[in-house]
């Protein structure tokens, strides 16, 4: 081997090592940022380093440190082995032997992307089998799979599904947001996936956007302190929080940065509302605002970063230099990896190749292609070796991603254990979801003493096809990428929730119609309930399809609250949403309101408080407007008297039984 190169290749890894271990430092004060460079810089390309007798395979010693094992494995790496490492392909798009044949570094499921048979065993299967022909290559790198698993492992039927972000909000509970991480970790990996594409870390100024409810809050403090909880669950499984326990997983806090405060009209996709839009704020704000969540997190220990589809003064996420190599991997001393959203370097104006380019120039170190891989690989290698992009910039990348799979432990332990299936919807973790579902109810309304509930009430009318539809409850990243009503996956439906909360002697009437004309007494007449309970709100939607104008209850739901009010003594008003929505009529209607938000497959924590068993605790974790056109709020000025908002941030009653 040409000694030259030899030398080079060893003083490049020594130092690549030394920078992944840097530790992360304080925010600075903020400060003007210099703008992106995208400038060619040339630079030799290290041959790779063989095994000798002088030269073993240190890689391959647990014992050694990780950013030890890194540094010797990338010094035995061609440069097409690195350039796999940076691939991130959706698993329906390759095969197993191309996984071998390219090196891919990393397979993911997108919304809806779970096997031909949707169980814990078939995905344990299908991710041991990405994982095996990983295996295959020379140098035999495993590589690593990622899921949204926003709420719970979300695709795959019959696990826990937990409460979406602004429910968990509500709750404002860190030690329930690390318990509920824990969980999480559990049933991803008892099915072979250590990565986890969450918590959204959005700090949200506008509910017309159709991510709302995956956020915590339009609060930087209530984002930060639960986005951080959440990050600690994943990944930390004992005291001493090693990532190397086969049952820990690697967070990706996300979409890095100032998602939910782009400006209406100035998306590039979807509808063109605001989902992947453009925030317009100055630096200052976005430091103080946007930014402490993920410096928070960052200092945790989470080890991947994704980028936004957004832009931010014109300039999209993906192509920010100055955000992400030095901000993230400088001032925030980050030494995971930084992962783009799905193919969304795409969106980077110009051609493909400018496009990959600019975003691994700027800082990105895996590449979610998700389709056409070969055509990245090749545009990626063209990049390198005609000096646009420099060897030491593919090299830093794969580093870090070597790095985090040897803290994981991924090259002792690759596979799936098959005793942890047991973990998927387990009991412990359904009541986990059901005391959360429980702590983040918000009561906003109690006239006539009408909550809790009397569990001997003589007779419950209950209406709202959200009452009997566990699709409805979970939302949007549910089995599927949209969600869907019906009956997707196991759980307790607020019906029979009610059914079971009640005394035997007590009659509970469903109809989702509010229909109950044909219900009468025992001397004909038609019977009136002593309580009517109405589900109203959302139907599942994710991402720009949930971009709305409209928050208004629908003619159907409005139509229900008035059948109900008719036929029932007191009426009690659940609303199902991903955000607050204009219930100003519905409130008048209403002796008690309930916010429940999207509480997934446990809706025994509604009755559970309901019912008296557990108290209100709930808070909002967003202003709630009285009508659309206080949307997006000035929050610095925000409207009072009577026409101000309809409840503040942190508004919330609680029950004296």
């Amino acid at each position: 081997m040409n000694l030259k190169y030899r030398i080079f290749s060893l003083v490049l890894v020594i130092c690549l090592a030394l920078s992944a271990c840097q530790q992360p430092t304080a925010v600075p004060t903020p400060a003007p940022t210099a703008a992106p460079t995208q400038a060619p810089v040339e630079a030799p390309t290290a041959a790779p380093v063989e095994p000798t007798a002088e030269s073993p395979a240190l890689y391959l010693d647990p014992a050694q440190p990780p950013a030890a094992r890194a540094a010797d494995l990338l010094s035995r790496m061609t440069l097409d082995e690195k350039l796999g490492q940076m691939a991130q392909v959706e698993k329906g798009s390759i095969a197993p032997a191309d996984v071998t044949k390219y090196g891919i570094g990393s397979i993911l499921s997108g919304g809806g992307g779970y096997p031909q048979t949707n169980s814990a065993e078939a995905w344990a299967k299908m991710v041991d089998g990405f994982q095996a022909a990983a295996l295959e290559t020379r140098l035999a790198i495993p590589m690593i799979y990622g899921v949204d698993a926003v709420h719970g492992h979300n695709n795959l039927k019959g696990a826990t599904i937990f409460p979406h972000n602004i429910g968990l909000g509500a709750a404002n509970d860190p030690d329930l947001m690390q318990r509920i991480g824990r969980a999480t970790a559990e049933e991803m990996a008892a099915t072979g996936i250590r990565w986890n594409f969450a918590p959204v870390l959005a700090v949200v100024q506008d509910i017309r956007w159709g991510r709302t409810y995956e956020s915590y809050g339009e609060n930087t403090d209530l984002v930060t302190s639960l986005g951080t909880a959440y990050v600690k669950g994943l990944q930390q499984v004992d005291a001493q929080g090693s990532l190397a326990n086969p049952l820990a997983v690697i967070a990706s806090i996300k979409h890095f940065i100032g998602d939910g405060a782009t400006k209406w009209g100035t998306a590039t996709s979807g509808a063109n509302l605001i989902d992947r839009g453009d925030m317009q704020v100055d630096e200052a704000t976005l430091r103080a605002r946007f930014l402490p969540p993920y410096a928070s997190a960052i200092k945790a220990g989470a080890r991947t970063l994704m980028v936004s589809f957004s832009s931010w003064n014109g300039t999209k996420m993906h192509a920010q230099k100055a955000l992400i190599t030095d901000l993230v991997k400088g001032e925030l001393g980050f030494t995971g990896f930084v992962v783009s959203d799905w193919q969304a370097i795409d969106e980077i104006p110009g051609n493909f190749d400018s496009d990959v380019v600019t975003s691994i120039n700027a800082g990105l170190d895996m590449i979610m292609v998700p389709y056409d891989y070969k055509t990245f690989l090749t545009t990626l290698k063209k990049a390198v070796e005609s000096g646009q992009i420099p060897q030491a910039r593919i090299d830093d990348a794969v580093l870090r991603i070597l790095t985090v799979k040897f803290e994981m432990g991924l090259f002792e332990h690759p596979y799936s254990d098959p005793a942890n299936l047991s973990l998927v919807g387990s009991e412990a973790h359904r009541a986990l979801a059901r005391e959360a579902v429980a702590k983040s109810l918000v009561l906003l309304k109690n006239d006539n003493q009408a909550l809790p509930l009397a569990k001997n009430t003589p007779v419950i009318f209950v209406a709202g096809e959200a009452a009997n539809d566990i699709g409805t409850l979970c939302g949007g990243w549910t089995i599927e990428w949209q969600g869907k009503a019906g009956d997707i996956t196991p759980g307790t439906t607020l019906l029979d929730a009610i059914k079971s909360s009640v005394t035997p002697e007590s009659q509970v009437f469903y109809n989702r119609f509010g229909k109950f004309e044909n219900q009468k007494d025992a001397n004909g007449n038609s019977l009136k309930a002593d309580i009517g309970i109405v589900v109203v709100g959302e139907k599942p939607y994710a991402e720009f399809q949930g971009d709305s104008n409209n928050l208004a209850l629908s003619d159907l739901d409005m139509a229900n609250i008035e059948r109900m009010r008719a036929s029932s003594q007191k009426l009690i008003i659940i609303l199902v949403s991903g955000r607050p929505m204009i219930i100003n009529d519905a409130l008048e209607s209403a002796d008690a309101f309930v916010a429940a938000w999207l509480p997934g497959t446990e809706a025994a924590g509604i009755t559970d408080v309901l019912f008296g068993d557990q108290p209100f605790t709930g808070k909002l974790p967003f202003t709630w407007p009285r009508s659309m056109d206080q949307i997006p709020f000035d929050f610095n000025n925000l409207p009072t008297g009577a026409d101000g908002v309809l409840f503040p941030y942190g508004y919330g009653l609680s029950v004296e039984k």
